[in-house]
């Protein structure tokens, strides 16, 4: 809260669902102590672990966020269902704004908007499809010392203007 933080993304991994819960209590009064406020999104990790057998999965899912909300946490942060039905369906039953991964196999965000999806996150694949890219240019340019580093849209200005922002 000190450096200015306004949420966090939390998860419960292979966690007893308690601890993440205890978790959120206690950022959530350590906010409260502050004067200001901490926005909680609550991952949680049944379809992308694979924490339960699939046929309880979303029961899991459902019962797990019910006891976050209670908790405290904002949002619920669903990774790994793709499923565009179960998606809605779940927007509906863990009341709080639902987030989703992007996956193999997720509907595009039009239509995770139009059953009420609140939040799209790209999770690491941003950062794994650019250091795929770094990679295979290093590989490329260590042994012929060709130069592929001018090409792309923006230059030095563009980028150093948008580091300053």
């Amino acid at each position: 809260m000190d450096a200015g933080a306004v949420g966090i993304n939390i998860e419960d991994g292979n966690d007893v669902p308690d601890l993440l819960a205890k978790k959120i209590e206690n950022l959530k009064s350590a906010a409260r102590k502050t004067g200001g406020d901490l926005w909680v999104n609550a991952r949680i990790d049944t379809y992308l672990r694979r924490l339960v057998p699939a046929e309880q999965a979303y029961d899991e899912t459902v019962r797990r966020a019910k006891l976050y909300r209670e908790a405290g946490a904002n949002s619920i942060f669903a990774p790994g269902l793709t499923d565009l039905a179960g998606l809605a369906r779940l927007v509906k039953d863990v009341v709080l704004p639902l987030n989703c991964l992007a996956w193999p196999g997720l509907p595009d965000g039009a239509a995770l908007q139009k059953i009420g999806v609140r939040r799209l996150s790209a999770g690491s694949g941003i950062g794994k499809v650019m250091l795929n890219h770094t990679h295979a240019m290093a590989k490329a340019f260590l042994p012929t010392a060709v130069e592929p580093f001018n090409a792309g849209e923006l230059g030095n200005p563009q980028i150093n203007g948008m580091m300053r922002k």
